[in-house]
Formats: C-alpha cells, sequence, structure tokens
C-alpha cells in the first residue's frame, strides 16, 4: 500500500521508477512485485514517452477531496470500503 499511497500523492504528475523507490524504501525487486501486482489489479497506470516512464495511480483509487477535516482517511481506508478484499 506504500508505492498506492505515493503515487496518490503525486497523482498530476505520477512518479518514476526511481522516485518511488526513494520515496518508499524499498529494493528494487520489492518494488518490481509491488508494481506488477498493482498493474494486474488495474490500480496504476504506466505512461511512456520517448525521455521517460511515469507511473500514475488509476482514477477510481484517486479519493475525492474531503469536504471536512473529519473525513479526512488515508488512501487504504479509502481503498479498503470501495474494494473487495
Amino acid at each position: 500500500m506504500a508505492v498506492l499511497d505515493e503515487l496518490v500523492d503525486r497523482t498530476e504528475d505520477g512518479m518514476t521508477v526511481f522516485e518511488l523507490r526513494a520515496a518508499v524504501e524499498v529494493d528494487i525487486d520489492d518494488l518490481e512485485r509491488a508494481l506488477s501486482t498493482l498493474k494486474q489489479d488495474d490500480l496504476i497506470v504506466v505512461e511512456s514517452d520517448h525521455t521517460e516512464t511515469v507511473i500514475k495511480p488509476d482514477e477510481r483509487v484517486v479519493p475525492e477531496i474531503p469536504t471536512d477535516e473529519d473525513d479526512e482517511q488515508s488512501i487504504s481506508e479509502w481503498l479498503r470500503e470501495r474494494l473487495p478484499f
């Protein structure tokens, strides 16, 4: 969930693999497994151009902006409420 949390925090710009690795502080093998699982579950979108590959969260996993401070919740809590685990 740490990988998805970081991606949701950077929804607009997305993150490269290097940025993700630095943000979640995991080794490259663990990050690769996490990204593979998220991709298989259609929770991330991978965009490539000629210079870099950027990973973004799928728009359906990005929570709406809370209207009240009491309504704030983590992406993990939001996902648990919406996806059947």
